[in-house]
């Protein structure tokens, strides 16, 4: 049995990306599988059924005490090899100090002479979906200790039934609606991780969406530094009509991935819980950037095929604008492609 540590200590969309890597590494059979995340991931890797032990990285301005102990904690594992999803020159000295005898990384910048293999990915280019990215490091890993590759196939992430419907009843009772609506949950915020649509274009969106689905419940998310905006939004819609609430907020990362089990669609900007509904295979919508960077290819979320529409900018208003875009008719778009989604395959 191997004793791997996965690093993915930045957002919680890129740690959610690597969650195909992670089963990958588990259907070995052969990896008992540790993970380097911040704290405010820790919740996400604690639900992961293939994770034994978090490692919380305490960040860059932290202590050095904290940082000694997070070595500390590396090192009592007895860890045999460690890979890299993300790699800076501090997760590079940390893992060295880590006295861990395989170390595998991007070769990317002077940080990749700090690992004792290299994988060349040019992420920069943006040519294949992140996850993607990941699952290589993983196959070159179990390649070179000449473990078994198995075939995996979404949804990476699963919640029981019986959770499922708790939280759904929970949510049902107290907001008022029906246990049968079918729910949409709109997240208008982006955390900080990417750009977004602005609040009056998620008040055309959502009431053109509402207007051509009657029957369905909106649901409006967000995270703790937005409910500002998330609440004036609600405002405006409940001024138009339109049939929407606000999720509570209070019930941390497992709660909201309780909530998202439940919708029927998922919608937001290229943001961290458009990549955990993605993972649960709920239907996405994505909202995306022109810049390289951030295109739809490469944040792709973990949905099955058929089960992800994706939106991006148009080059000429600018790398991060969504200024051309005719919300009546992404609308419509979408209204459409929900009518065509295919089942999933859990």
């Amino acid at each position: 049995m191997k004793r791997v540590l996965v690093v993915r200590n930045d957002k919680i969309g890129d740690f959610m990306l690597a969650w195909p890597a992670m089963a990958l590494l588990a259907q070995s059979g052969q990896c008992e599988i540790s993970v380097l995340v911040p704290e405010y991931t820790a919740d996400l890797a604690r639900m992961c059924p293939w994770v034994s032990h978090v490692v919380i990285d305490p960040g860059p301005k932290a202590p050095l005490a904290r940082q000694q102990e997070m070595v500390d904690a590396l090192k009592a594992l007895n860890l045999d090899a460690a890979i890299a999803l993300f790699s800076n020159w501090r997760n590079g000295v940390t893992l060295r100090h880590a006295q861990i005898p395989y170390r595998l990384a991007p070769a990317t910048k002077l940080a990749q002479f700090l690992y004792t293999h290299r994988l060349v990915q040019r992420r920069s280019r943006s040519l294949k979906p992140e996850w993607e990215y990941n699952l290589e490091l993983a196959t070159r890993f179990l390649q070179d200790h000449e473990l078994p590759l198995r075939s995996l196939r979404p949804p990476y992430m699963k919640v029981a039934f019986d959770e499922r419907s708790a939280a759904r009843q929970q949510i049902a009772d107290q907001l008022g609606f029906s246990m049968q609506d079918r729910w949409m949950v709109v997240h208008a915020g982006s955390g900080g991780s990417a750009v977004n649509l602005s609040i009056a274009q998620y008040e055309v969106l959502v009431a053109e969406i509402s207007f051509k689905l009657p029957g369905w419940q909106i649901l409006l998310s967000a995270g703790p530094q937005e409910q500002a905006a998330v609440g004036g939004l609600n405002s405006a819609l409940l001024a138009r009509h339109v049939p929407v609430s606000v999720l509570p907020s209070d019930q941390g990362l497992r709660g909201l991935v309780l909530a998202l089990s439940n919708a029927d669609c998922f919608i937001s900007g290229s943001t961290g819980p458009l990549h955990i509904a993605g993972a649960l295979d709920v239907p996405t919508v994505g909202f995306f950037p022109a810049r390289r960077s951030g295109t739809a290819l490469r944040w792709q979320p973990l949905n099955s095929r058929g089960r992800h529409f994706s939106v991006q900018a148009e080059q000429d208003k600018g790398p991060d604008s969504f200024a051309g875009l005719d919300m009546p008719s992404v609308a419509q778009n979408i209204v459409q492609w929900l009518s065509a989604v295919p089942a999933s395959p859990k």
